[in-house]
């Protein structure tokens, strides 16, 4: 069962196009906004509880398949700044790079969203 949606899909892609448009324009409600619709929609394209995404103070996930994680520090965490994940969303910046830049914490076997990202079509076209 996909997760439960909080962020209204369409003002989350208006705060995406929004952020996209003007990153240092962007106002902390709007940059909220569309970090939480981008974390939701990852949990839906890639439903499970195996790997935490986190992107402080905005928001967190739970997805990909594989072992539920029920208590304490899960074993697969992905950590990153609200800029770096839209950067990773929208595909300006690759997975590799924010791992080189160390602007990505990531930890477990399972934590490597490479495939997964970016989550934008624009991005992919």
């Amino acid at each position: 069962m996909p997760p439960r949606r909080r962020t209204d899909p369409e003002l989350g892609r208006s705060a995406l196009r929004a952020w996209h448009a003007d990153p240092d324009g962007t106002d902390r409600a709007t940059r909220g906004t569309a970090v939480r619709y981008a974390l939701e929609e990852l949990a839906t394209r890639a439903p499970g509880n195996s790997v935490e995404v986190r992107v402080p103070p905005y928001g967190v996930v739970q997805c990909v398949e594989g072992p539920r994680h029920t208590r304490g520090t899960p074993p697969n965490v992905v950590e990153t700044d609200a800029e770096t994940w839209l950067r990773l969303v929208q595909g300006e910046i690759p997975w590799s790079q924010a791992l080189a830049e160390g602007v990505l914490r990531v930890s477990g076997t399972r934590a490597d969203l490479s495939g997964l990202l970016p989550l934008t079509r624009e991005a992919r076209a």
